[in-house]
Parts: structure tokens; sequence; C-alpha cells
């Protein structure tokens, strides 16, 4: 889904009045899914599941292209962690 589309879904589905309430509602859940993060490395969305920040390693790695061997720094990275039901609602 593309953003205007969980925009408009929202509308419907929460029965806002306009997009531009949707839109403050959507934005609003991704500042604080990100403060989230930032402050306790995790967020969680009951029924749906979690993003947590991992670290990952700096590492080495090759150019598929030459073959030459490359060095992949260290990065910060989230990860999501499905809830029980909503893997076995598939």
């Amino acid at each position: 889904m593309t953003k205007n589309e969980v925009i408009k879904a929202l509308r419907d589905k929460a029965g806002l009045e306009t997009k531009d309430k949707a839109a403050a509602a959507y934005e609003s859940l991704v500042e604080i899914l990100l403060a989230s993060l930032h402050k306790e490395g995790e967020a969680r969305l009951c029924g749906l599941g979690k993003f947590k920040l991992h670290e990952r390693k700096a590492r080495k790695g090759r150019n598929p292209r030459t073959g030459k061997e490359i060095n992949i720094a260290a990065a910060r990275v989230v990860k999501f962690f499905p809830a029980k039901g909503v893997n076995e609602s598939f």
C-alpha cells in the first residue's frame, strides 16, 4: 500500500471527516513509532508486531560486478517481528 492508500483507508475505516485529518493521524502514528524506536529501541503495535532497532556490525563484502573486496560499515537497522496472529492469518 502507498501512503495515500493507507490514509484513504484510515479515513474510511475510522470515519474521519477529511483526508487531512486522516493524514494527521497517520503522521502522528509514524512520529510516535519513531520516537519510541529512538527512546526505547523498540516499538510495539499490539496485534500487528514489534519494530526493533538492531546494530549491524561492520563486515567485508564483495562487489558483485568486479569481485573486489569492500568494507561495509556498521549500521543501525530496524527489524520487524510480526505478532503470532499475523502469521497465522495467512
